[in-house]
């Protein structure tokens, strides 16, 4: 008989690399946005408050969690900086998030789901494919 769910305890460590992956980038392309205009033109102004400096922190902290570097340190940051982004930006627009501003939301659903998923990376760590786990030279597990 198979053994479903110790096959998927043991790929849980390569899927929780594989999150950080998908959502360190998801978080960088907000943060190239706002700087860099690209993929998406956003018009920011260097320097705006507070608009810019998230893209900053977006793009630093967004690349460092995707390459797995600095990875607990750079998930609170950008945990942090998500649940700042809800409650300024989106909980002032409306109660429900999962809905745009036209339809009665907020919007807020990304900020919620980066925010979640970036407080759980501090707490399990990278994975086994980083640069922290090769920096650190820690078994994989």
């Amino acid at each position: 008989m198979i053994n479903l769910s110790a096959r998927l305890d043991a790929l849980a460590p390569a899927v929780l690399s594989l999150l950080r992956v998908v959502f360190g980038f998801l978080f960088t392309l907000f943060g190239t946005s706002k700087i860099f205009d690209w993929p998406l033109t956003m018009s920011i102004p260097v320097g705006s408050w507070p608009a810019w400096y998230a893209g900053v922190i977006e793009l630093v902290c967004g690349l460092l969690i995707m390459v797995g570097l600095f990875t607990r340190a750079a998930a609170f940051i950008a945990s942090g900086a998500m649940a700042v982004a809800y409650f300024w930006q989106h909980q002032p627009m409306g109660l429900w998030p999962i809905a745009p501003p036209e339809y009665g939301g907020n919007g807020g659903l990304d900020a919620i789901a980066f925010c979640f998923v970036f407080f759980l990376l501090v707490f399990t760590g990278p994975g086994p494919f980083s640069v922290d786990r090769l920096r650190t030279r820690t078994p994989a597990g």
